[in-house]
C-alpha cells in the first residue's frame, strides 16, 4: 500500500471516529437531560406558577386581565404577607408593654411569631 492511501485510509477512520464520537451523548450529559434540575423557585416564579394554576378556564381578555392583576400581587396572595406584617406588629406592641429586653424578648418573640401561647 501506498503512503498517500494509507494517509487517507487512517483520516478517514480518523474523521468517522470524531463523527461518531460528536454525535454520541456524553454520559454525564445524557443523565441531566433525563432528570430535570430541581432549583428552589423565586418569589416572582412561584406567583407565576400560582396564578396560572388558577387562572384555567380563563381565555382572552379575562386572563391577560387576571394574570395581570395576579402577578402584581393585587390579588389575594397579597393577604399572607400583611397577616404576617399585623402578627409582627402586635407582637412588638406587646413586648413593648411587657418592658422585655433580650433573651427574654426574643424567645417572647419566637412563641408569639408562631401563633403560640404569648407569655
Amino acid at each position: 500500500m501506498s503512503m498517500s492511501l494509507r494517509l487517507l485510509v487512517i483520516s478517514a477512520a480518523f474523521a468517522f471516529a470524531g463523527a461518531t464520537f460528536a454525535a454520541s451523548p456524553q454520559s454525564g450529559t445524557a443523565d441531566a437531560m433525563k432528570a430535570p434540575v430541581s432549583k428552589a423557585r423565586t418569589a416572582q416564579q412561584q406567583r407565576m406558577v400560582t396564578c396560572n394554576q388558577e387562572a384555567t378556564g380563563k381565555k382572552g381578555a379575562e386572563r391577560k386581565a387576571f394574570m395581570s392583576s395576579c402577578l402584581k400581587s393585587k390579588h389575594k396572595m397579597a393577604a399572607a404577607p400583611s397577616a404576617q406584617r399585623n402578627r409582627m406588629k402586635s407582637c412588638n406592641a406587646e413586648a413593648r408593654t411587657k418592658a422585655l429586653k433580650g433573651a427574654a424578648r426574643k424567645t417572647f418573640m419566637s412563641g408569639c411569631l408562631k401563633g403560640g401561647a404569648a407569655g
